[in-house]
């Protein structure tokens, strides 16, 4: 498919732009483009490493291009990254197994997929069930448990913590930690999921724009001592300890890079 003249080239599932009913310079990855996508992915792992970070997080969700190999709504391929489910979730496979031989075994590693897309006919929970068991022998150890993102006619039913029951079904099924996030505001909310195992782990965004010291005061509301950037001790409970700052060379004597 010929791209219009002037416009960018962009590559994708399959020649189709998604969003429009007109394609515009869009073409589908080749297989030698696929390897690329993994490829790179695992250069990405081994650059984080060496830069000291010490977790690292995979992003298949919100559309995102994992998402759309993975999803029946998106992937209209005709090859083995196409049709079944196994094809489908093949990029994912791949991508995280070649993480992972650039990523040591003890760091550990998350994967943010999307648990549905609120979409009949599209991806749903059951899915996301079978994709988590094949990931986890790969090397991921927790799945950060989101979901749409991928078509403009989603039905998404939104309410406080309406994605917890996904986290809490794939920890179930799977054994593999879990994440939960969205509409998650209060402490109350994260003392409940975390106490009835529906996630092991609460990832809040949103709030922290709005309330960017919220652990502080959430830390400070229930009477458990935590550290405190130094700058803000004056500000801090009575006996608050001052947050060490990051030694990386002590990181580096002990392997953790």
């Amino acid at each position: 498919m010929p791209a219009v003249k002037g416009a960018r080239r962009n590559h994708g599932l399959v020649p189709v732009n998604f969003r429009r009913k007109k394609a515009r310079g869009f073409l589908a990855l080749s297989k030698e483009g696929i390897r690329g996508v993994v490829e790179a992915f695992a250069s990405a792992a081994r650059r984080a490493l060496d830069a000291g970070f010490q977790v690292l997080e995979i992003h298949s969700a919100h559309g995102y291009l994992i998402h759309e190999f993975y999803s029946p709504l998106s992937n209209q391929r005709t090859d083995e990254y196409g049709g079944s489910f196994e094809n489908r979730t093949r990029l994912a496979r791949e991508i995280v197994s070649a993480i992972r031989r650039q990523w040591p075994e003890r760091l550990p590693l998350f994967i943010r997929i999307s648990a549905t897309d609120w979409k009949e006919g599209g991806w749903d929970l059951d899915q996301s069930v079978e994709l988590v068991k094949q990931l986890a022998p790969l090397g991921v150890d927790l799945v950060d448990c989101s979901s749409a993102g991928l078509v403009p006619d989603q039905k998404i039913i939104a309410g406080p913590g309406f994605q917890v029951p996904f986290s809490e079904r794939i920890r179930r099924d799977t054994g593999v930690m879990t994440a939960t996030v969205g509409l998650i505001e209060t402490k109350e909310q994260v003392a409940e999921i975390l106490a009835k195992n529906r996630a092991d782990l609460v990832l809040m965004a949103r709030e922290f724009l709005r309330d960017p010291y919220w652990p502080l005061r959430a830390a400070r509301e229930l009477g458990y001592k935590i550290s405190w950037p130094a700058q803000y001790l004056r500000a801090a409970p009575p006996d608050s300890p001052a947050r060490k700052p990051l030694d990386v060379e002590t990181l580096k004597a002990k392997g953790m890079n």
